[in-house]
């Protein structure tokens, strides 16, 4: 098909046809998808664990390599696949039209020429000589008024200008607006056509190719090209403006087949879609995870740079955890439930499934955290450290990071860095990403197996800012049963109660070490004559002394003190800034740490099973 379609071959063309490329492709997915679970079970997975050799271990390199191939044939069997079926659904309503049209044509005896305009026979009578008013020809307006549209036709007295003339010919109205319609549906058919051919020109593959970083690169292009095509489409396929309990009945009531044509269709829409089991999108998500990679190869800049490094680094931590489960059964699994590059880049993963765990907790990181190195190290491991220790109270837990916000970036938290940077000191990268946080624990509610899971909303620094305004969100936070708020610079609200669990469901861990958990007022910085040549460390330092007893902290009352009302657990006191040589807030970033925190880390992990006997209290502020 050409980007000069006519409205004949929009007429003749089958549609039928196309869906059956389509399925065809799609079996082709399905066929690849098989084969490379076998490749990396039945033989790459078993060679690996019983055979050491050298030979053994090249051959495990070529499965790999064979594992690869048919991974790119799916995905790009699976792109063909939703071309198709895109270019087939969005044709079907211009050919519908444009039959319609010619059926009233038809009906009325009226010619449709090759160019799509329309002669009418005379008719009416002319008032002056009583003479039928001739026949003519009505020229479609396609709301472009395109040159050459109709071959050597073009909008005149004939057409539907006319001059504000009324046609007496009672044949002429109709003939124009049959034209008019037959012109809208082959403009619009024309559209869908060129669209659809530019993704599917870019989705043909070299004779003798080689699956390598170049080739996911290519295939990752491929991927948008197809999602550019095809949003419209998408849009009417997958239930993304509904519920994720509405997306879970959608993914409910479709076939296993169906299932695997989106999966190698949309793994990035799949993976990132609050609703859809934690399997699925972890299957979706490693999969968009070397393509966000190829992505990112050999893009030059700090920030392409820090993306790869994260991205890389969570495929690593991947296979590490997955190492360290065949070392010991007991250790949960890893599910990454969210991957992306958008803003400062999102990520989710999960120790233990949340789908199947009864007690399931998803913790904000903050300041400063994005998609890099740092995060894939450090705050994936906050997640499994806090799995491991409740799996040790209730193997039927699971705790997840969740970087699914754009939080403040900055350089340093010392107390100086943070009360001179506006991002930091402002609730509105909170406020937006509070609605993205309570869809993903409405996600996580409506995919758990049991009737009344267990969740709880951990907010870790500025995390627990986005926590505090998901909880002021309609509703609150979906399903929450407790809150946890660590090194929190304050939630948005006064007292524990407005956060909608319960006062007695709310716990905070406050080092006394930590200089975040202290910050001064907005009475107390202007005390401090901050802008006014004081300086933010004297800020820091005045404590109470221009907000005396009140205590109140950057966003609002603090919520270790007794006046927020929260239960205050026992935590280590933690190195003190600079002087221990750990830089400036070493306190801060402790709280999940068993190692160098066991208490803190045991109390989390208590909240998180829902054992607040368990937990050891400490004194308010």
């Amino acid at each position: 098909m050409s980007s000069a379609l006519t409205w004949q071959q929009l007429r003749d063309l089958k549609l039928t046809e196309l869906d059956d490329a389509a399925d065809s492709w799609g079996a082709a997915s399905r066929h690849a998808d098989a084969a490379q679970t076998r490749v990396d079970g039945d033989m790459g997975g078993a060679l690996s664990k019983t055979q050491e050799s050298e030979s053994a271990k090249a051959a495990v390199g070529r499965f790999k390599r064979l594992s690869s191939n048919y991974e790119y044939i799916k995905t790009e069997c699976g792109l063909i696949r939703t071309t198709v079926t895109g270019l087939s659904t969005e044709l079907a309503s211009p050919q519908r039209r444009l039959k319609e049209a010619l059926a009233d044509a038809a009906a009325n005896s009226y010619t449709v020429n090759d160019d799509g305009s329309v002669d009418y026979p005379a008719g009416g009578q002319n008032e002056l000589t009583g003479q039928p008013v001739p026949g003519g020809k009505a020229v479609g307006n396609n709301g472009l008024y395109t040159p050459g549209l109709y071959g050597s036709g073009s909008p005149s007295l004939q057409g539907p200008a006319n001059g504000g003339l009324i046609n007496p010919n009672p044949h002429h109205a109709k003939a124009q607006d049959i034209a008019d319609r037959i012109a809208l549906a082959l403009r619009d058919a024309r559209e869908t056509d060129g669209r659809y051919q530019q993704a599917l020109s870019k989705l043909k593959a070299a004779n003798g190719l080689t699956v390598d970083a170049k080739t996911w690169a290519d295939a990752a292009a491929d991927m948008d090209a197809v999602r550019d095509a095809s949003h419209e489409f998408m849009k009417r396929e997958i239930p993304l403006d509904k519920s994720p309990a509405e997306r879970k009945e959608w993914w409910d009531k479709l076939s296993d087949e169906q299932r695997q044509e989106f999966l190698a269709s949309y793994p990035d829409v799949l993976g990132n879609l609050d609703g859809i089991p934690a399997l699925v999108r972890d299957e979706a998500n490693r999969e968009n995870l070397d393509l966000l990679i190829a992505k990112f190869e050999g893009k030059e800049g700090e920030t392409a740079e820090a993306r790869l490094g994260g991205l890389k680094e969570i495929r690593t931590q991947l296979d590490e955890y997955a190492a360290k489960r065949l070392e010991n059964p007991k250790s949960p699994p890893a599910y990454l439930l969210s991957i992306g590059d958008e803003g400062t880049g999102r990520a989710a993963v999960a120790f233990g499934n949340p789908d199947t765990s009864r007690n399931v907790a998803a913790y904000v990181p903050g300041l400063g955290t994005a998609l890099d190195s740092d995060f894939a190290k450090n705050d994936v491991k906050r997640a499994y450290d806090t799995a491991v220790l409740a799996r040790e109270n209730d193997s039927s837990s699971s705790a997840i990071v969740w970087l699914g916000y754009d939080p403040p970036q900055l350089g340093g938290v010392d107390a100086e860095t943070l009360l001179s940077n506006t991002e930091v000191m402002s609730a509105e990268r909170a406020e937006k990403g509070a609605p993205a946080y309570n869809s993903f624990m409405s996600g996580l509610a409506a995919t758990n197996d049991h009737e009344d899971p267990h969740l709880t909303a951990i907010g870790h620094s500025y995390g627990s800012r986005v926590v505090g305004a998901a909880t002021q969100e309609a509703g609150g936070i979906p399903g929450a049963d407790d809150i946890v708020l660590l090194g929190s610079p304050g939630v948005g609200v006064d007292r524990a109660e407005d956060l909608g669990v319960g006062k007695e469901h709310v716990y905070v861990g406050a080092a006394e070490h930590d200089p975040v958990t202290m910050l001064p007022s907005q009475k107390e910085v202007t005390a401090a004559g901050i802008f006014m040549g004081g300086g933010p460390l004297m800020a820091y330092l005045a404590g109470d002394i221009g907000d005396q007893g009140d205590d109140d902290i950057w966003f609002g009352k603090d919520p270790a003190s007794e006046a927020f009302g929260a239960n205050r657990f026992k935590v280590d006191d933690g190195p003190l800034p600079v002087v221990g040589g750990d830089g400036a807030t070493p306190a801060h970033s402790n709280y999940f740490n068993p190692t160098k925190d066991r208490v803190s880390a045991e109390n989390i992990a208590a909240v998180v099973v829902g054992r607040p006997e368990d937990v050891v209290p400490e004194k308010h502020r």
